[in-house]
């Protein structure tokens, strides 16, 4: 199958995955998050909520936009990645790299300029900005909140979250 979407049960945290195992040439946009995953080639532009994997056997010669983007393979292109950007032993990148986290494993090639976007100390959010960089609904957070299973402060009525806590709490993997 060239161009296929994979069908998994339905759940609150399920995304669509799409695979791209052909040569394509355009603009790529996703507007809800889903794990894309381009195993061929690609040239043209990448826009995408959620995750993006380049195969180990990928060419891509595309701007990326990503939350989470993991490369195995070849790009050609500079790389933002609002969350997290992994280059994998196989992977060769020509481009600047644009990310608040990096991670490059050894064996892993980059030619290119590299800026980290630092996330401030202090930098707060509301539960609907929250609910947005989460990709999860304010129910969620709420229930969250409730069981206390979430870093919070009480603020007379306001519920306010600091950015650094809730990405140590993700990466420890609590969200469950």
């Amino acid at each position: 199958m060239a161009f296929g979407e994979k069908k998994t049960p339905k759940t609150e945290n399920t995304l669509k995955t799409i695979e791209i195992n052909a040569e394509m040439h355009g603009t790529l946009t996703f507007k809800e998050p889903v794990d894309l995953k381009i195993n061929g080639h690609f040239s043209g532009t990448l826009d995408v909520k959620g995750t993006l994997s380049v195969g180990g056997q990928a060419h891509v010669e595309a701007d990326i936009n990503g939350d989470n983007v993991i490369i195995s393979g070849r790009v050609k292109g500079n790389v933002r990645a609002t969350k997290l950007l992994t280059l994998l032993p196989t992977a060769i990148l020509e481009g600047n790299i644009f990310t608040p986290k990096l991670n490059i494993v050894e064996g892993a090639i980059f030619q290119g300029g590299c800026h980290m976007e630092v996330v401030e100390v202090g930098a707060w959010m509301n539960i609907r900005e929250l609910a947005s960089y989460l990709e999860i609904d304010e129910g969620v957070i709420l229930e969250l909140v409730r069981s206390g299973k979430i870093p919070v402060i009480h603020e007379n009525d306001t519920l306010k979250f600091e950015r650094v806590q809730i990405d140590n709490w993700a990466a420890s993997g609590m969200v469950k």
